[in-house]
């Protein structure tokens, strides 16, 4: 026994308590090896500029007979969805029988500050969707958007009311952007330039996005973290869940310049979405032709996405099943942690099982 063991013996035991935990703090912010992310056997199908279509578990045997195409949004990765082995709505759903695919955009560099939401949804997309019903044999596809995915793949669908979309899925997807909490005051075009800032930067780094989603809460951001981690450091599988969160917090990718144009000027500052104003490549975005089977789910401790921004979407669409589901999570929680496991991945699945075949 070292000089430091011998006088750390010596010490009450509230005072050796807490050297432990501060230095298993330590350890696991400074020593230990990031976790190891999106685990789900995959392979690449198809690839466009930057972006990757995967389809998962390509070996094993699909019950359900319409597949499913989960979009996400500009920033951050989509690995989210599939987590770890046991956290992942991916595994889930390809374990329920489901032929899951999954569109990555990848990191754009400054080459693609130019990219607006138009190549996204016109050009990427029903690309996608084309390889992902000619893989699968399908003649039907379900859609599964998350975020500002889901947002995405609500334009997408109502521009191409003659592809065979059978199901929408939404995941705390804002489309009415009349009350988007702190953001309408802060995004306020009075005092807000996006022009002038994609203007000068191109690109918009992940950091700035990531600062302004950690204002909604920045005692709980910023500080809560390390303070869970303190308290519950001597618990392994809380350990093992903290690494992954905030690994993918921490992952955030550049959102191309005029695609972020288009995402703040015309859909937080103007709200054109819901009030079917919004313009894309020229062609008018109205909602009502959305006929699909609609999953709607808004996570009622969302502060980045609040429920008042998802639930108008049910009134425009013209889609005879349709469900608004209000889950008690946040904006991430709705796809990993407990409740999603026990509740929310049960759900989307069966959903989807039901409307399927």
């Amino acid at each position: 026994m070292n000089q430091l063991d011998s006088w750390l013996n010596s010490l009450p035991d509230d005072v050796k308590n807490s050297y432990r935990r501060y230095k298993r703090v330590v350890d696991v912010i400074t020593k230990e090896p990031d976790p190891q992310v999106g685990q789900t056997p995959k392979e690449v199908i198809w690839t466009k500029n930057k972006a990757k279509l995967y389809r998962y578990q390509p070996q094993s045997k699909k019950t359900n007979r319409v597949p499913i195409l989960m979009i996400y949004a500009l920033i951050n990765k989509p690995y989210i969805l599939d987590l770890s082995p046991g956290n992942s709505l991916i595994e889930y759903l390809t374990n329920q029988g489901h032929d899951v695919y999954l569109l990555d955009w990848g990191t754009p560099g400054y080459e693609d500050r130019h990219m607006k939401l138009d190549h996204y949804i016109l050009d990427y997309i029903p690309k996608a969707v084309k390889k992902v019903l000619k893989t699968s044999n399908a003649s039907e596809i379900s859609l599964l958007g998350y975020c500002m995915g889901g947002t995405m793949t609500t334009i997408f669908a109502a521009l191409h009311p003659e592809l065979p979309i059978r199901n929408i899925v939404l995941l705390t997807s804002p489309i009415d952007f009349s009350d988007a909490g702190l953001y309408t005051n802060w995004l306020d075009e009075r005092y807000f330039n996006v022009d002038k800032l994609v203007d000068t930067l191109g690109l918009i780094p992940p950091d700035m996005i990531d600062f302004g989603n950690k204002l909604l809460n920045p005692i709980g951001n910023y500080y809560g973290p390390y303070i869970s981690l303190v308290d519950r450091g001597e618990n392994e599988k809380f350990v093992t869940n903290w690494k992954l969160m905030q690994k993918w917090l921490a992952d955030g990718i550049p959102f191309a310049g005029e695609a972020y144009r288009q995402w703040i000027g015309e859909l937080y500052q103007q709200n054109k979405l819901i009030n079917d104003d919004l313009y894309i490549r020229g062609q008018n975005v109205e909602l009502g032709n959305i006929t699909a089977n609609l999953l709607n789910i808004a996570g009622k401790k969302d502060v980045i996405v609040n429920p008042r921004q998802v639930e108008p979407l049910n009134d425009k669409v013209s889609s005879k099943n349709k469900t608004h589901h209000l889950v008690n999570t946040g904006h991430v929680s709705v796809v990993t942690g407990s409740k999603a496991i026990n509740e929310i991945h049960p759900m989307i699945g069966n959903w989807l099982a039901e409307n399927s075949n």
